[in-house]
């Protein structure tokens, strides 16, 4: 077992102006297996948490829901401390209970999918986000120090609480999340890293969501307004004040950029909303993130289970009726289990942007071998769609090692480690 160590992760990349290649670990070795994306996924949760979004929490020690009207009251307990908050639940005039359901942070903005609850999360009760003096404002910090995964934290619990409160008549194995702009910053974030999630919809998320930090410098160098790490630190909190650093001198030191929080979300479902009419987001800082990222979804065997739409310009998180039939193909299958066609990759910019690139992204996908399980069982992240989850929370807290469960343990399916994980190569900043 090998400590992982911030120093080595920064230091073994250096200074890149490319993206960073999703299937090369940061000690240099390539990711070959399946089982070795779950530990190179384990690295690029580690490495957002240090430089740019803050530490996840352990699971608490406690949480406890009740379901009254159409509010789901959730207590959470840890650490001597409690804090409840209380999200609504708007349930559908047609369909069978346990109902599907999307989480929507800071409500929805696409429109309501028929037969599907709307859980609506006050992500700004969790943690405020109003301007700079927001930060550690929130219900979040009154049990933990800091973290702008707070909303994802706050998303995390209300996944423990449907799944052990039938009262509240919800499927937990059929649960999506949303938000735009700023709120689908969150909604991405919250995919990422709550595997529980089957399906993340982020709508027009720019700077800080789907758009990648070194693209969007690269524009704005080239005289586009695009908001850019530089500028979105002073607007809001957002971020850890880790993040600073990088945004204040170069993001080309980061080891990661945004394409890789998409990766997180793979093999499970990943539908993209965005326009191409606003500058400020950065369409094109996202369509290359978009196209490197569904890089990710395409080696692991799963290609139709991300997908992304950029539409002409239109008002801001307004939902254009073009994307409604590529909207419902997502709902459809992950929502519904039906089976629809999601191959679906459209930009109305008319960009050109391949993977590999000299520029941007000068690496080659590999196809990864499938591994065989810990417990004997094989992948099934060909699929698209995550095999079924315990009703405990699923991702560990932040560590510097990641070592094997002993025998007898059921870790989760995309833990390094966990079900098809069978050792994979000895790595520097994961497994061995």
């Amino acid at each position: 077992m090998l400590a992982l160590t911030h120093s080595i992760w920064v230091f073994a990349v250096c200074f890149n102006t490319a993206l960073p290649d999703p299937f090369t670990f940061a000690s240099g070795a390539k990711v070959v297996t399946t089982a070795d994306w779950a530990c190179r996924r384990a690295e690029i949760s580690t490495l957002l948490q240090n430089d740019e979004l803050g530490a996840m929490p352990a699971d608490p020690q406690s949480v406890t829901a009740s379901f009254s009207g159409n509010t789901l009251t959730i207590t959470v307990t840890d650490g001597g401390k409690s804090i409840s908050f209380a999200p609504t639940i708007t349930y559908p005039s047609t369909g069978t209970a346990p109902f599907p359901a999307i989480i929507g942070i800071g409500g929805i903005s696409i429109p309501s999918p028929a037969g599907v609850a709307i859980i609506n999360f006050n992500n700004n009760d969790m943690a405020a986000q109003n301007d700079q003096s927001s930060r550690g404002v929130g219900k979040f910090f009154t049990l933990y120090g800091s973290a702008t995964l707070a909303w994802a934290w706050g998303v995390r619990r209300i996944m423990d609480a449907i799944a052990k409160t039938s009262a509240a008549r919800i499927d937990p194995t059929r649960v999506a999340v949303s938000g735009c702009s700023r709120n689908g910053k969150g909604a991405l974030v919250a995919g990422a890293f709550e595997p529980r999630i089957v399906l993340t919809i982020p709508q027009e998320s720019g700077s800080g969501g789907t758009d990648t930090w070194r693209i969007s410098d690269s524009i704005l160098h080239n005289g586009t307004s695009t908001q850019t790490a530089s500028e979105i630190i002073q607007e809001n909190v957002w971020f850890s004040t880790n993040f600073n650093q990088f945004a204040t001198t170069s993001v080309n030191k980061l080891p990661f950029d945004h394409h890789l929080l998409m990766g997180m979300v793979a093999p499970r479902g990943l539908f993209v909303i965005d326009q191409v009419g606003i500058d400020w987001l950065g369409p094109f800082s996202s369509y290359g993130a978009l196209v490197s990222a569904h890089t990710i979804w395409t080696a692991l065997g799963a290609p139709t289970a991300m997908g992304y739409s950029q539409a002409a310009s239109h008002n801001h998180c307004s939902f254009p009726s073009t994307q409604q039939t590529q909207l419902n193909a997502f709902i459809n299958k992950f929502l519904f289990g039906q089976s629809t066609n999601t191959s679906i990759a459209e930009t109305a910019g008319g960009y050109q942007f391949a993977v590999p690139n000299a520029q941007w992204a000068p690496w080659t996908p590999p196809t990864l071998v499938a591994g065989g399980g810990a417990s004997g069982t094989t992948t099934s992240a060909a699929s698209g769609t995550p095999p079924p989850t315990s009703t405990a929370a699923s991702t560990p807290p932040p560590t510097t090692t990641v070592s094997t469960p002993t025998s007898g343990t059921a870790a989760h399916w995309d833990q390094c480690g966990g079900i098809d994980w069978t050792g994979g190569q000895a790595h520097a900043g994961c497994c061995a």
